[in-house]
């Protein structure tokens, strides 16, 4: 029985969602790290928000672990670097928290620019103080934004809405779909210096850690006021407290913290002109629902039949008409790796077709697990598959064409090694039954199954009856042999399914008795 962790709160639709589906879930939100540690052990899958520190302890405690889900988008909280080399998926929530997050940054953005917490809080203390208070009006005044993903989209619309003038910085937006969503593009420098509000909606990690500092407050405009509700440690919060009390700056709000909870001692507190909030972005009722049935739905897939869905340390094949295409390209990687010998030196996926025009990195990561699964062992699946590649030295490629006139789709997977060179090519017939249509030079039409033998003989009469009489005498039956060559006379290609495997006696009897050297007894 597959069994779930769940140390943070997450909404009860979506622990009845994994109960419901078989699983043995243990419900236990606010557990402190050692509790986690000691609680990982035979776990197959932990679910948490941003409460739970997925350590680097915890993972490498987690010896059953294959799947990590955080309720919602930042994955900050999870070592993902560990993850990933263990083979474990990590799935977030991208889409249940995006009109929480967003509604909460314009929140703050209101709050800010009209004062209201000073507001609040001195009215409540018997003070009538309209007169010093005076806000601004967002009609008019420039918004930037740092990423322009779903929720710096939705913060964008809303902007809009406002009659503000929009800028973005975002590396990965093309300007065209800039231009589709009636926003300017530009670069970080002319963004702080033209912004009269600035709002971040970007991961933490390496390039975005203190993305803002001393030097990037000294090009904001003396009237901007920040606002980040993305994730603690994109902006320096010592250089905000100076730039806030020597008023580079007019204001900040901010939600996000890089130590949380926030220190009482910090230095943003007891500052006029900050707004703080402790990490409310995604703290609304329907949010959370939305996260806990997201998680948990996605777990499901994931569990009961190998779907992953929003992994951000795997590709996913989102098509499903992407996805068997995936599954060939791992069996035709494992075929090329056991038929082209020991010292693997590189591997090449080509996608030819009109597949290629989908995002290849499933299909390449497939086939990388396919090769290297009988070199490295079980451990090596869509997660790691690059990384143990890289540590072993193995080059990597892929190519995408559509030079194709025999099949509508076609996968190839090319293997070099110290030993030579294999090729195999596969497709799906009808869009669904998988073939092997290429080995090497040779044409064939191969249905794949678990135990293969592959010979190549000079082809002359007498051969069939040699291996069948071998297999025969081991009680092994033959399910299905494909035949091909080049000219008559020449070398033949012989590719037998079995119902069983062929052992190394069995190997060992046929090279005798065949007089050969080349076979090999595949496992797909």
């Amino acid at each position: 029985m597959v069994k779930i962790l769940i140390t943070d709160d997450i909404a009860d639709e979506g622990v009845q969602i994994l109960k419901s589906s078989g699983f043995d879930v243990t419900y236990k939100p606010g557990l402190k790290a050692p509790e986690v540690l000691a609680a990982i052990p035979g776990q197959d899958g932990l679910v948490v928000r941003s409460g739970t520190k997925v350590t680097r302890e915890i993972i490498e405690a987690g010896t059953s672990l294959r799947a990590i889900g955080r309720a919602g988008i930042g994955v900050d909280n999870v070592h993902l670097e560990t993850a990933t080399r263990r083979g474990i998926v990590v799935m977030n929530t991208p889409f249940g928290n995006v009109a929480s997050a967003a509604e909460h940054t314009f929140a703050l953005m209101l709050a800010l620019a009209r004062n209201i917490p000073r507001a609040d809080a001195a009215l409540r203390q018997g003070q009538w103080k309209r007169n010093e208070l005076v806000g601004a009006e967002l009609e008019g005044k420039t918004l930037g934004i740092v990423g322009l993903g779903k929720i710096g989209g939705e913060v964008a619309c809303f902007a809009k809405a406002f009659h503000m003038k929009v800028l973005a910085y975002d590396p990965y937006l093309s300007r065209e779909r800039a231009a589709e969503l009636g926003i300017e593009l530009t670069h970080l420098d002319a963004l702080l210096e033209r912004s009269d509000f600035l709002t971040f909606h970007v991961p933490l990690n390496d390039k975005t850690r203190n993305l803002i500092g001393p030097e990037q407050f000294r090009k904001m405009k003396r009237t901007a006021r920040l606002i980040n509700c993305a994730r603690g440690g994109i902006v320096d919060e010592a250089a905000l407290a100076e730039a806030l009390k020597s008023g580079l700056i007019a204001g900040a709000a901010v939600d996000v913290f890089a130590q949380e909870p926030l220190d009482p001692k910090s230095p943003l507190i007891g500052l006029p002109n900050i707004v703080l909030t402790p990490h409310l972005g995604a703290s609304t009722e329907e949010a959370l629902l939305k996260v806990s049935i997201d998680i948990a739905d996605q777990f499901v897939r994931f569990f009961k039949d190998g779907t992953i869905t929003y992994a951000v340390n795997a590709p996913a094949a989102a098509d499903p008409t992407l996805r068997p295409y995936a599954d060939l390209a791992g069996s035709l990687g494992a075929l090329a790796s056991q038929l082209g010998g020991s010292g693997l030196k590189s591997v090449e996926v080509t996608i030819n077709g009109g597949i290629a025009d989908h995002d290849p990195k499933a299909i390449i990561v497939s086939a990388l697990a396919g090769v290297l699964t009988p070199v490295c062992g079980d451990q090596v699946n869509q997660v790691n598959a690059r990384l143990i590649a890289q540590d072993r030295g193995i080059a990597v490629s892929d190519r995408r064409t559509k030079d194709l006139r025999t099949y509508a789709n076609l996968v190839t997977v090319r293997v070099d090694s110290n030993d030579g060179a294999c090729l195999v090519a596969g497709t799906l017939l009808e869009g669904r039954d998988p073939r092997v249509v290429r080995i090497d030079d040779y044409d064939v039409d191969l249905h794949l199954a678990e135990h293969l033998l592959v010979m190549r003989y000079p082809d002359r009469p007498g051969m069939v009856g040699k291996y069948g009489t071998v297999l025969g005498r081991h009680g092994i039956n033959i399910g299905g042999m494909e035949v091909a060559r080049l000219s008559r006379g020449g070398e033949a290609l012989v590719v037998l399914t079995l119902d069983d495997p062929a052992t190394s006696q069995v190997i060992a009897e046929l090279r005798q008795e065949m007089q050969i050297d080349r076979i090999w007894a595949v496992r797909i």
